[in-house]
């Protein structure tokens, strides 16, 4: 049984969940493959040279929290893909919140103290509150800068930094310990977020956040920087999901800065990212060495097919 499956079979055991199929149904499609960032727990525990089979409780918590994040926020974001438009919006609303209230029965099986537990349940707890804050600012698509960094932190980076402040947590760490590496997650949640809004501005057929005024940092930049295209840009906008209007917009990101913007916000990420690693006594580092390289070549591989520069820093960070 890999990792994934035993986080779903730890789900699966608890009887409201077994009782309910509907549930449980979601929890096997969730499942059906491994996925890494159910394994965070897992990769801190070691980390911190805790026995990884601790954590499973952890991570079938943090699994809960996620799936219940996604019922919601598809919902908000009239996701076609939701579950809400097979079971409904009441019925998905429902699980959703028995699903993260799933999270907290898993966290009493796992095999710590009483005081490591109450950590754990606070450290979900305030994942939970945080993100909900962020999904409520972003159905509000605020405008700016400011406030994409404000539902970045609030939205994007609390479940990194949970997923590995749990792991360490069950692992046996200390509070400081702890604490830096859901520092260190966080900064591993902006670098995906960036990440994803490079992909997303990139998809053909137009992706979503093209159409929805969404705050993609790309295309923030592009719509609010003085550049030489911002007159053509706004042309394109209005017809984006003709292919070669698409292309031509994509081809402006690049040529306008909106891309090297993104990429030196990677890149001062990466810095902090491997500073606040170098700076925590981890009995193993290697696990939190592999979550940060293995963020660096998806987003050389997009450099090079877009025909953008690729920073030799982040070069060496995807062969580390």
């Amino acid at each position: 049984m890999n990792e994934t499956e035993r986080i779903q079979a730890c789900v699966l055991a608890l009887p409201e969940v077994a009782a309910w199929p509907e549930m449980a149904g979601i929890f096997e499609r969730s499942g059906s493959t491994p996925r890494f960032d159910w394994s965070l727990p897992g990769m801190a525990c070691r980390a911190v040279g805790g026995d990884e089979s601790a954590a499973i409780p952890g991570a079938a918590a943090l699994a809960c929290m996620q799936i219940s994040i996604i019922l919601v926020d598809d919902m908000l974001d009239d996701d076609p893909r939701g579950a809400h438009l097979r079971l409904g919006p009441g019925p998905a609303a429902n699980l959703a919140l028995a699903i993260q209230a799933a999270a907290f029965r898993l966290v009493e099986q796992a095999p710590v103290t009483v005081e490591r537990r109450a950590a754990v349940v606070a450290s979900l707890a305030g994942m939970a509150l945080t993100t909900a804050l962020g999904q409520h600012w972003d159905v509000q698509n605020l405008t700016g800068e400011e406030n994409y960094w404000k539902v970045v932190r609030t939205k994007s980076t609390p479940f990194y930094g949970a997923a590995l402040h749990v792991g360490a947590l069950l692992g046996g760490a200390g509070a400081n310990v702890a604490d830096g590496l859901r520092d260190f997650g966080v900064l591993i949640g902006e670098v995906i977020q960036i990440q994803d809004d490079l992909m997303d501005a990139f998809q053909t057929p137009a992706n979503p956040d093209w159409k929805q005024g969404r705050n993609n940092l790309l295309l923030l930049y592009a719509l609010t920087a003085q550049h030489p295209a911002h007159t053509r840009f706004l042309e394109l906008l209005s017809r984006i999901d003709d292919p070669s209007a698409l292309a031509e917009a994509q081809r402006i990101l690049v040529r306008c800065g909106a891309v090297s913007y993104a990429v030196y916000h990677l890149i001062q990420r990466y810095r902090a990212a491997r500073q606040r690693l170098a700076a925590l006594a981890l009995t193993d580092p290697a696990p939190m060495q592999e979550l940060l390289a293995r963020q660096t070549q998806p987003l050389a591989d997009l450099l090079k097919t877009i025909d953008a520069d690729i920073p030799e820093e982040l070069l060496l960070q995807s062969r580390a």
